[in-house]
């Protein structure tokens, strides 16, 4: 057995043994349907020094990512939270949030779904309408690890945490998001279209990777 403490889950459409390890540290590993349960201990024996090299980057990207406490990143501002005895739902006034008392987290969550929609809808329709195209819905989800996705259809989904990261990488995973409508892949046309949409997109690219593990409330 391996001393490493993680959870299973399973998944009928898993082909292989998946381990990861989410931003809070904690190790999940994924077995295809018909895989014995032993599978999982053995791959995250094996997987171990990967395992813990990860938990040490995520622990570096916390730590050099300073959030002031009682405060949340909102796109070019930082907001106060101010918790309210009997409040339910959170009410941003200004440059302050008021959020129920104890653990306001759920309720933060779904107003940071809410303003997700009213902050990247028009950074959408300006990013389409420079480029000459068009898209077909813009759906906001929640996912641990996908920023966003432009489907062949041309409908688009975007992460809600994106709202907790720069303002900069924001704009930046729209304009990426906006060349898909025109290139579906990753070839070199496709990067050689973003650059000319933004230059500096290393960088922030960059900065996802890093720091992508931080965007949690």
């Amino acid at each position: 057995m391996s001393d490493v403490p993680y959870t299973v889950r399973r998944s009928a459409r898993a082909r292989r043994v998946r381990v990861s390890v989410e931003t809070d540290g904690e190790v999940w590993v994924t077995l295809p349907k018909r895989a014995p349960v032993r599978a999982a201990a053995e791959a995250v024996r094996e997987l171990r020094p990967w395992i813990e090299r990860r938990r040490r980057a995520l622990e570096r990207a916390a730590s050099e990512v300073d959030r002031v406490p009682g405060t949340v990143p909102y796109p070019g501002r930082t907001l106060r939270l101010q918790p309210q005895p009997g409040r339910e739902r959170v009410h941003r006034r200004g440059d302050i949030l008021l959020v129920p008392t104890g653990d306001a987290r759920p309720a933060l969550e779904r107003w940071y779904r809410r303003a997700a929609r009213a902050e990247i809808a028009p950074r959408l329709d300006a990013a389409v309408a420079r480029a000459g195209t068009s898209y077909n819905g813009l759906t906001i989800r929640g996912q641990r690890t996908r920023w966003a996705s432009c489907s062949s259809t041309g409908a688009m989904s975007f992460n809600w945490r994106l709202l907790l990261a720069p303002e900069a990488v924001l704009d930046y995973v729209v304009e990426h998001e906006v060349c898909h409508l025109e290139v579906m892949d990753h070839s070199p046309r496709f990067w050689a279209l973003l650059e000319s949409r933004v230059p500096g997109w290393r960088e922030h690219s960059g900065w996802l990777r890093r720091y992508g593990s931080t965007l949690m409330l």
